[in-house]
């Protein structure tokens, strides 16, 4: 599913009325009767007949008064109040849907003082529904004055809450949101799903979303140059690989993990582990011979082999050569994950990279190992993914945690192209940045997989998958997908899943995303609804 920033959708509309002479009105009344109607399906849920409408001054206002009048059309209660200085403001197609709601015999309430906000807090802690219609996408920053003050009474007031587009108070381009922000059940967003919706927090602001229809050419949004998709079972389902009933373990791929030190033996274990049940047919661990005879004993569907360490345990040069050669002789190659960050290990990690000509996934102390070398990622001759968190992220390229956080989708596909890597920048949600700038957005995990040990996880499922006849990048895109949808299975709507605990459902999973390819909803709010 494409995603837009709210400049790229303001570019297909204008694109809609002046190259396919759509009259913008027709796209208004159209987004006005799927807000409408998808009210008209929530006052039948909750047994309501009164609806509060807050409109602002622009579009969204314009699709609020436009909505307003349906319902009052189809013979519900309708409150409509208007924030802005004078209605004389409301210009373009909002001021004909303001003029003909007017006409249809609707009052609009103008906001302007504190008596105003008394009567529309009264008003919403009575009515059924409340269609928020304050700001668009165009919001950014802060929210201010009695729209702060309006949003604080919604939120307050304990009524479902229907937003229009986006909730008031959403980026919606990085997802970021004022304090204040709306928090709605359902949001009613138009032609397209906006990039900040599917990241956090707005994710949670935004309830169960709906997809409307409204009138745009098919052509013209197949064509819209936007490289952002959110990542669904339609494509992972197109992505994974087919096993053949008469395939064996040599046809399933052989991966190689180089993991593990002492005191790091979990992690290890868990990307291991997690290789195998991905679906890898033969899956070998390299790890320091000061613990391989541990993980020799946890690990029984895998081989262990032993790499050579100097008097600190850490990875000597000999071990550099051992990696490399098995490595080669391999499908995937995995490192990181538990491996230490001792200055010897570091260099050991280096070498090797630079060595390898099999797809490499790049994961925890491996990615330490590149701090201030991310100049070895344009000079290896393998392809790579790698899978920071954005602590990693920020020690990779200097830029803050929270600059990072803001600008997910941006920095994510930048710096794949930069380093001419896949770049999974892990977090709520998942960001996958991929060689040619495209970005996907994961809609799959839960809360419960904040917990030590998960990235382990997600490096040995996207070495398993990559093992078995598709590129690292498709390995990539299923393998967060999948990573997401079997800590749910796991969680089971809990907190406090371990993360070993994951690989135990990706069977379940892995077969479960082609029983999602008609809804999208099998696993809690992963619904998307699209209304024709």
């Amino acid at each position: 599913m494409k995603l837009v920033t709210a400049k790229e959708m303001q570019n297909l509309d204008r694109l809609a009325v002046e190259e396919y002479a759509i009259p913008g009105i027709v796209l208004m009344e159209n987004a006005s009767k799927a807000v409408a109607d998808t009210a008209v399906e929530m006052l039948q849920n909750n047994g309501g007949n009164s609806v509060v409408v807050v409109c602002g001054k622009g579009n969204n206002g314009g699709d609020g008064f436009g909505a307003a009048r349906w319902l009052a059309n189809y013979g519900y209660a309708v409150t409509v109040w208007y924030l802005g200085a004078d209605l004389d403001e409301v210009q373009g197609d909002a001021a004909l849907e303001l003029a003909m709601l007017q006409n249809a015999g609707v009052d609009v309430l103008h906001l302007v003082d504190e008596e105003g906000l008394f009567v529309v807090e009264v008003d919403c802690l009575h009515s059924d529904l409340i269609i928020d219609a304050m700001l668009g996408t165009g919001f950014a920053g802060e929210l201010r004055g009695n729209y702060k003050k309006l949003c604080q009474i919604i939120n307050n007031s304990g009524t479902e809450v229907l937003a229009v587009d986006i909730p008031t108070g959403v980026n919606a381009d990085n997802g970021t949101a004022d304090e204040d922000a709306i928090d709605a059940d359902v949001t009613v967003t138009m032609a397209l799903v906006k990039a900040g919706m599917v990241q956090y927090p707005a994710k949670e602001l935004v309830g169960e979303l709906h997809v409307a229809e409204i009138g745009m050419p098919a052509n013209l949004l197949a064509e819209c140059n936007s490289k952002k998709y959110l990542l669904t079972a339609e494509i992972v389902s197109n992505l994974l690989p087919i096993r053949g009933r008469d395939a064996h373990k040599g046809d399933a791929g052989r991966v190689v993990l180089v993991a593990g030190s002492q005191g790091f033996i979990g992690a290890a274990a868990m990307a291991t582990r997690a290789s195998v049940k991905a679906g890898a047919g033969l899956v070998s661990l390299l790890t320091g011979e000061s613990v391989a005879d541990l993980l020799a004993v946890k690990l029984d569907e895998a081989m262990v082999h032993a790499l050579s360490e100097d008097g600190y345990n850490e990875l000597s040069s000999e071990a550099v050569e051992d990696i490399v050669s098995k490595a080669n002789a391999a499908d995937v190659l995995a490192i990181g994950p538990g491996l230490g960050t001792g200055k010897r290990t570091m260099k050991a990690v280096r070498e090797a990279l630079l060595q390898v000509e099999v797809p490499v996934v790049i994961d925890a102390d491996a990615l330490t190992a590149l701090k201030d070398h991310t100049y070895i990622l344009n000079e290896m001759s393998a392809p790579k993914v790698l899978t920071p968190h954005p602590g990693e992220f920020a020690r990779l390229t200097g830029i803050s945690i929270e600059e990072i956080n803001a600008n997910r989708l941006e920095l994510a596909a930048k710096y794949a192209v930069r380093w001419n890597a896949v770049v999974v920048l892990k977090g709520a949600a998942t960001v996958i940045g991929c060689l040619d700038g495209t970005v996907y957005v994961n809609k799959t995990g839960c809360e419960a997989m904040a917990t030590g040990g998960c990235g382990d996880v997600l490096t040995g499922i996207i070495a398993g998958l990559a093992a078995q006849g598709v590129s690292l990048q498709e390995a990539t895109l299923c393998g967060v997908f999948l990573h997401g949808l079997a800590g749910e299975y796991a969680a089971d709507g809990k907190v406090g899943l371990a993360a070993g605990e994951i690989a135990n459902f990706l069977p379940e999973a892995r077969a479960d995303v082609f029983e999602m390819l008609d809804t999208e909803e099998l696993v809690y709010n992963h619904a998307v609804k699209v209304i024709e």
